[in-house]
């Protein structure tokens, strides 16, 4: 898994109401996960999540690294393109070799990726238009279920800093 990508071309025109606070939401949740992470301290930041295994600096870096896949995903169903070979299993996968891969990251390089992918991951939203958004393709994480393009960003890159930061927060309570 690469920490960064060029996503598809982030067109010049203006962005259409619905992309934009789609984006807005991507956003605000990446500033949220950013001060919170920034005010860790170092034994919060390698702490371990229950249940879970990885550290929590591991985990805010997975979701930076994360972003341009999600994007990616969103923008196949955007086109008409079915999501295919993608399984639950793949997903966790991926995520232990991140975490192995990614053990040692620091609090300044994870937060800087997570600034960097998110914007990238905004501006790739921004993009779409609202047909995009619309459009509909199976989705093999999901059973082969018809997905719109808005649903799988709501439910990954929209969501992804919310659902960690909410676990982290209860984590270190």
């Amino acid at each position: 898994m690469t920490n960064t990508t060029t996503f598809t071309d982030t067109a010049t025109r203006t962005p259409t109401r619905q992309a934009n606070a789609l984006a807005e939401r991507l956003e605000q949740g990446a500033r949220a996960l950013i001060a919170f992470a920034s005010g860790l301290t170092a034994d919060e930041w390698k702490a371990q999540m229950p249940h879970d295994g990885r550290t929590i600096g591991v985990i805010v870096h997975h979701v930076a690294s994360v972003y341009p896949i999600e994007i990616q995903l969103a923008q196949a169903v955007a086109q008409g393109q079915a999501v295919t070979g993608v399984v639950p299993k793949d997903i966790d996968d991926m995520n232990a070799k991140h975490a192995a891969e990614n053990a040692a990251v620091t609090k300044e390089a994870a937060i800087e990726l997570l600034q960097r992918n998110s914007a990238a991951a905004a501006a790739a939203i921004r993009a779409l238009t609202d047909e995009q958004l619309a459009t509909a393709a199976p989705v093999s994480l999901y059973g082969d279920a018809p997905l719109t393009s808005q649903f799988v960003l709501e439910d990954h890159a929209v969501r992804h800093s919310y659902h960690h930061l909410s676990r982290i927060r209860k984590a270190l309570r």
